[in-house]
């Protein structure tokens, strides 16, 4: 593959496929979106399985079930999204069960207030 310019969550997508991952559930939450819908066109062609979760919470249960049954699993969320799966990302480290996990985060959500005058 040549040069090519892409969006972050693509490329992570990509880099996760290429790494072996066969197994995506996440929720869509902006601004991971893209990273879901990127796994939905990328994943099943390749032999993959893609779910999208009820809500954060049964995303990551779906993962630490697929990760536990032998398949590599990926789930992204927002800042909202980990603390709603703050407990089975707990447990998933406690039990040593390998998993992926992406956090995303809204351009310019850190700098809100950097630019006001104090």
């Amino acid at each position: 593959m040549g040069l090519s310019f892409m969006e972050g969550n693509e490329a992570l997508a990509r880099g996760a496929i290429a790494a072996g991952c066969n197994f995506f559930a996440g929720y869509p939450i902006t601004p991971a979106t893209t990273i879901f819908n990127n796994m939905l066109n990328m994943l099943p062609p390749k032999g993959g399985i893609c779910i999208q979760g009820e809500d954060e919470i049964a995303s990551m249960g779906y993962c630490i079930g697929a990760s536990m049954a032998g398949k590599k699993a990926l789930t992204a969320t927002s800042g909202p999204g980990i603390s709603l799966y703050s407990e089975q990302l707990s447990f998933a480290i406690g039990s040593e069960i390998p998993l992926g996990d992406c956090r995303c985060a809204t351009p310019g959500a850190f700098n809100r207030f950097s630019n006001q005058r104090r």
